[in-house]
């Protein structure tokens, strides 16, 4: 058995429990004859099918071959895949692709070509449904790109793992000595679908954690595992943590633990899970700064909307509504990302976040950790677009910008004491948290080291929440 066939059993060894793995269509060959096809073997047509478990839990799975036709894709290969993802759908469980492929299969042509459509297909009528979830360990370009795209998430290999719909040398001007377009750190950074990059290990460790947070299925209540870790511990210090919500949601977790998804794109934006009491909840947050393992400040941000980071948010909510998974979110936003770049695509960024703070019917709660300013704020999960609960913590500003630049606008001219004088009024009577909890957009101004305890309360309470008006036979008279 060759090193490339090993890899494609040994990813699989790796990833799924010990001795789960049952492999499906291990006969099946290629049928097409055309240009000396007949002269090569090709077992399994180039991809490895079956099920297994993750830490219990049932999982599909494909992993592409290389040594067999490079792992080309053709008409058997396809149909092998689509059968595992009609298996997964009648099951309700994950599909898990190991992708490792050079492309469609020249020699089947039109019949690649619907190879391709088919497992689009399949993806597409998936998406919703089951969880889906890719990762690249060798190459994956041209058409192929779509289906690590078309996943819920995807990881990439640092080394070898390559994504890429052009190659580098085909771009105008471009070329790999000069910007490797198709490498894991430019994907993870620039393509938006990209969750993480690490060695092979570190990937399918990372897939099976990302398992054990995810329901197998939409029909699912989200997920809910045991907890044993005290649903009213005090995190000591919190209020020091508010620039990298990374560490928030870390300190408030269930065992400390935080799942970030897209972690290197839009960095400015966290997504990714945590849990409370056992339940897997999903936390966007705006960050100002990430930390290192060494609590040293890496690198800072703007308290800024970006359109990468609003499109990075809207994807993982609909993802979280779709799967039943509730929704927190931690806000500390002044304002808007002020470049033309930004100005070609926000707008339209920006209303495909809302809309999905706005239509996510599961439960959601939103903590204001820092400065909440303007329609930014109102974007961010607020209560009047639809927040079940907005917590505050002490020391936030809730309003319409900063108080110093409001009274230089409304005082233009004036003096400066006359200015500052404005500037603490304005504070008092319209910044303050306080101001908003009067006008019921915040239900409660708590202390940072609480949070965790009426996060937990919170979701606990939204569990039964329904959407809808309330079925009802009686009416009164």
């Amino acid at each position: 058995m060759s090193n490339s066939t090993n890899s494609a059993r040994q990813r699989l060894a790796g990833l799924l429990d010990e001795q789960s793995f049952m492999e499906i269509g291990a006969l099946v060959t290629a049928r097409n004859t055309d240009f000396d096809l007949s002269q090569s073997k090709t077992p399994s047509d180039g991809v490895i099918t079956g099920y297994g478990l993750i830490d219990g839990n049932l999982v599909y799975v494909y992993s592409q071959d290389a040594s067999v036709l490079n792992g080309t894709i053709g008409e058997m290969h396809s149909k092998k895949i689509a059968a595992v993802y009609d298996m997964a759908m009648k099951m309700g469980a994950p599909v898990i692709g190991l992708i490792d492929c050079a492309g469609m299969r020249l020699q089947e042509s039109v019949d690649a070509l619907g190879a391709f459509g088919e497992i689009y297909a399949k993806q597409a009528a998936a998406s919703g449904v089951i969880p889906q979830i890719s990762a690249v360990f060798g190459e994956c370009g041209g058409g192929l790109s779509v289906v690590p795209a078309l996943s819920d998430f995807t990881f990439i290999e640092q080394e070898k793992g390559r994504m890429f719909v052009n190659s580098p040398n085909a771009i105008k001007g471009n070329h790999v000595g000069k910007c490797d377009t198709a490498g894991a750190e430019y994907q993870a950074q620039n393509n938006g679908c990209v969750d993480g990059v690490g060695t092979a290990e570190e990937i399918l460790a990372a897939i099976r954690g990302l398992v054990c947070l995810l329901p197998g299925n939409n029909a699912e209540c989200g997920r809910e595992d045991d907890c044993a870790d005290d649903l009213n511990r005090v995190c000591e210090g919190l209020a020091g943590c508010k620039e990298d919500p990374r560490l928030v949601l870390a300190h408030i977790s269930d065992g400390n633990v935080f799942f970030e998804t897209k972690k290197q794109f839009a960095p400015n934006m966290v997504t990714g899970f945590l849990k409370l009491n056992g339940m897997t909840v999903g936390a966007v947050a705006n960050a100002a700064a990430l930390y290192d393992e060494n609590g040293e400040k890496a690198e800072s941000y703007d308290t800024a909307l970006t359109a990468k980071g609003c499109r990075k948010a809207a994807e993982f909510v609909n993802f979280c509504d779709a799967f039943n998974i509730p929704v927190l979110s931690l806000t500390n936003v002044e304002g808007f990302n002020a470049t033309e770049c930004s100005e070609k695509n926000l707008a339209k960024a920006m209303a495909y976040m809302t809309s999905a703070f706005a239509g996510a019917g599961v439960p959601k709660v939103n903590i204001i950790v820092g400065n909440a300013y303007g329609s930014a704020y109102v974007m961010m999960n607020s209560k009047p677009l639809g927040a079940d609960l907005v917590y505050a913590w002490e020391g936030s500003k809730i309003g319409m910008m900063d108080a110093q630049a409001a009274a230089k606008i409304m005082y233009d001219g004036k003096p400066a004491d006359e200015i500052a004088k404005k500037a603490k009024e304005y504070e008092e009577l319209q910044s303050s948290v306080q101001t908003a909890a009067r006008r019921g957009q915040v239900d409660l101004i708590i202390a940072p080291d609480d949070t965790r305890k009426y996060a937990v309360a919170a979701f606990e309470m939204l569990y039964t929440k329904g959407t809808g008006e309330p079925a009802r036979k009686h009416v009164a008279k």
